[in-house]
């Protein structure tokens, strides 16, 4: 099939030489990925809900590109009370983001970043089961292809690997704004390249996003060196009620932190996302959960592993998912029941 998909100047779109030659992803799904975009107008974005530096940042990636190409493009992601995560504001293109009740409805072509299911897309669940297209790009191994055609690579570090493929099959090259929204993704989902997922890939598309002049310096520090005073005050009470459990998995640390502590501090959700990173260090546990209530009063549950324990596992079993060291769910019950579930399910694949 060829696609029909022409770059900036006109010319039929190409792929960078060297870019994709390791993708499992059949060249198939991606020439159909490419027809799709050439022939809509309109091409609807979404990521999942309290977006993460991979998933915001691969959804503007994609953005710009689509924007060069003369196509409306319109961007969301669906938590009731929108808002950019304060660690990512620094990321460029947030203008062509609009609050969940301004997307459309029934969007002719979606294309949804990060997310492995429905659910994690919030309120635009709705719009993606009613859209005529479903394009689903993603790397997390939970992902079963939900949409009408699936870019799924289990094995990517990060989903901003396969938007950077993406971005190079629409005929686009990187210029700074693409690249810090890709490399936002990278450092965020490979643990600033700390993780076991980082490969030579990894490492060879970061040479390649900083080729474009990014202050990498900059974008570390608004990731991981800011925090409002309030997070050291939620931060000192999660770490007094810190827990650590023995267990057939090689120990268990696990702490929450309530909406009222949030609200004590005037702290919003958003800002919590770094502290399952801390907890995570206890020497004497394999694996460490934080349990963050939102401000729906559900429990978000994240969850980390050292390596032996498959935390994606335990997490698909109670309705979320993830990796293999890194996972997560919602929650409805109270937080002792929730812990109480996690055990369970633990004590199956330890």
């Amino acid at each position: 099939m060829t696609p029909d998909v022409r770059d900036r100047a006109g010319r039929p779109a190409r792929v960078e030489a060297g870019q994709t030659d390791d993708c499992p992803i059949p060249a198939t799904s991606w020439d159909r990925a490419l027809h799709l975009i050439g022939q809509a107008d309109e091409v609807a974005l979404a990521c999942h809900v309290t977006p993460d530096g991979d998933a915001l940042g691969s959804m503007l990636a994609v953005a710009f590109v689509l924007r060069s190409m003369g196509k409306r493009v319109v961007a969301s992601f669906g938590d009731r009370q929108f808002a950019v995560p304060r660690l990512l504001r620094f990321l460029p293109g947030q203008d062509m983001l609009v609050p969940p009740d301004a997307y459309p409805a029934a969007p002719e072509l979606m294309i949804v970043f990060d997310s492995s299911t429905f659910e994690r897309l919030g309120v635009l669940g709705t719009n993606a089961a009613m859209a005529r297209e479903l394009v689903v790009v993603d790397h997390h191994p939970s992902n079963a292809g939900f949409g009408t055609l699936s870019l799924i690579d289990a094995q990517a570090a990060a989903t901003a690997m396969l938007a950077e493929q993406l971005v190079y099959r629409l005929g686009g090259r990187l210029d700074r704004d693409i690249a810090t929204c890709l490399y936002a993704g990278l450092v965020t989902d490979t643990g600033s390249f700390r993780y076991s997922s980082t490969t030579p890939a990894v490492h060879q598309m970061a040479a390649r996003l900083v080729a474009t002049g990014l202050r990498t310096d900059e974008i570390a520090r608004e990731l991981w060196d800011r925090s409002p005073f309030g997070y050291l005050k939620v931060l000192a009470g999660a770490l007094d009620r810190v827990t650590l459990e023995n267990g057939p998995a090689g120990g268990l640390v696990w702490t929450y932190v309530t909406r009222v502590d949030r609200a004590e501090h005037g702290l919003p959700y958003s800002e919590l996302e770094g502290l399952i990173d801390i907890v995570r260090r206890t020497d004497e546990a394999e694996v460490a959960v934080v349990l963050k209530e939102d401000d729906q009063g559900d429990w978000q549950v994240s969850t980390r592993s050292k390596g032996s324990v498959d935390v994606a596992a335990v997490c698909t079993a109670l309705g979320g998912g993830g990796h293999h060291n890194a996972a997560g769910y919602t929650s409805h019950d109270t937080a002792e029941e929730t812990m109480a579930k996690f055990r369970h399910e633990l004590r199956k694949v330890s």
